[in-house]
């Protein structure tokens, strides 16, 4: 391992390749789980990658199974959700090789210790450090919310009557049940594993050794799987905004005042009577927008913009024309590069990482904060290639609503009737404003519907 800037990377990949294999009975946020972890590593740029052994089943052409399925007596069915996870660990095996894979996360039941074993010896076989996670669940009430949500995400139970899709998988868990053999302290104390009791309610780790593993278990620490959802903007339109300048800590022009007097009635309207809790960045122009709003209110120094160092209120005709060399490398690679004195969006990443684990130990927060930070957060929920996040557009005067579910990150953009300048600025150019032939699926917020209020 080495050590930059505070940040810790992989500097050798063939020293440390880990396979964390997902355990427990369905619904059990197993596959939510998993992917917060491929989100979360991604993010801090090591190599991670989720193998969803049901998808395989479906490509496997068992895509809307009864639970009968699942009946562990149903010998041709165990056929086919063998072949499933055995292409999983196949491509599992090729991605380490092919991709300098670090952190795959192998996400399925493994409900048995004959299954376990035998994950655990072909990952042993091919150098793979095995971590076994499971979530161990006995609250009903956490249950029938997380059946709720995989009813109605789930590809398995696309199209079926809700009612029908729970009871379905109500005898699928039954079906499961009959075999099911958690992990246990004394038979498997060899083992390097995670056992989440309740969530993390009650956490049991056991014989964890690397760096990588010990990240792993602190982040499953702070999760929960409850409900909530997350509202994002960006301040009201600034001056600077206006001035076509970087950075700062200018005021809201008038328009931004306008944004910040109907910010309150646009929350209300999509968040109800949640009771939410604010978090601006410290500098004016968030703290003016988020002023009116009838909630707690929690300032973070690290929700301030991006530090333009020496460009710092200039504007990109300025930086073009006085550093053109800092000007094309940025355009070149805009998450890496660091202003002079100030910082890149690799730095940004890092200082926000106690946010994003603070967030994730939340429920429902409304973040008012700035352009380059919100590309940051939003690349962390919806898993957006680093690479990309620096160019994804985030307007001003709109809210953006996040859901987590077990399998994806439900987007609603609500955009307040108010005007606002672009402060978009796309590569090879010192304009400001967005070209409909420049626009990509990462830069735009197409992820999800859009509305105006």
């Amino acid at each position: 391992m080495e050590t930059k800037m505070g940040f810790y990377t992989v500097s050798n990949v063939e020293n440390m390749r880990i396979c964390v294999v997902m355990v427990g009975l369905p619904a059990r946020g197993k596959s939510f789980i998993s992917q917060k972890i491929v989100r979360y590593l991604s993010w801090l740029s090591i190599r991670a990658k989720c193998f969803n052994v049901g998808s395989y089943r479906r490509k496997a052409g068992a895509a809307h199974p009864s639970a009968d399925f699942f009946d562990s007596s149903n010998k041709e069915a165990f056929k086919v959700r063998q072949k499933a996870v055995t292409h999983a660990i196949e491509d599992m095996m090729k991605w380490y090789e092919e991709e300098n894979g670090v952190v795959a996360i192998l996400d399925a039941t493994n409900s048995t210790r004959e299954r376990r074993e035998w994950v655990l010896r072909l990952c042993r076989e091919n150098a793979i450090e095995p971590m076994f996670l499971e979530s161990w669940c006995d609250d009903q009430d956490m249950i029938l919310r997380n059946i709720s949500d995989v009813k109605t995400s789930s590809p398995d139970y696309e199209g079926m009557d809700p009612e029908a899709a729970t009871q379905d998988f109500l005898r699928r868990i039954s079906n499961y049940e009959k075999v099911y053999e958690p992990l246990d302290r004394d038979y498997d104390k060899d083992l390097t594993f995670v056992k989440l009791i309740n969530v993390a309610q009650e956490v049991i780790v056991n014989r964890i050794q690397s760096y990588l593993e010990s990240r792993v278990v602190f982040y499953v620490m702070n999760l929960h799987i409850r409900p909530r959802c997350i509202w994002l903007s960006r301040h009201g339109e600034s001056v600077y905004n206006v001035e076509k300048k970087i950075g700062g800590d200018s005021s809201l022009s008038a328009r931004g005042f306008q944004y910040a007097s109907k910010l309150p009635e646009i929350v209300r309207e999509s968040a109800g009577d949640v009771n939410l809790t604010v978090w601006t960045s410290t500098l004016c122009r968030t703290q003016q927008t988020a002023e009116s709003l009838p909630y707690k209110q929690l300032q973070w120094k690290a929700l301030d913009e991006l530090d333009a160092g020496v460009c710092d209120g200039m504007t990109y005709e300025e930086i073009e024309e006085k550093y053109p060399d800092d000007f094309k490398a940025r355009d070149d690679d805009k998450y890496e590069y660091r202003y002079p004195g100030g910082e890149s969006y690799r730095d940004v990443v890092i200082r926000l990482e106690p946010i994003i684990m603070e967030l994730e130990r939340q429920e429902n927060i409304l973040i008012v904060t700035h352009q380059a930070v919100l590309r940051c957060i939003y690349a962390y929920f919806m898993n957006v290639p680093q690479e990309e996040s620096p160019w994804m557009s985030i307007p001003l005067h709109t809210l953006i609503k996040l859901e987590p579910r077990a399998y994806g990150t439900e987007v609603t953009r609500i955009k307040a009737d108010i005007p606002a300048v672009s402060t978009y600025k796309e590569k090879g150019t010192s304009k400001l404003g967005e070209s409909s032939a420049y626009a990509t699926k990462y830069r735009n917020l197409l992820n999800g519907p859009s509305k105006s209020a």
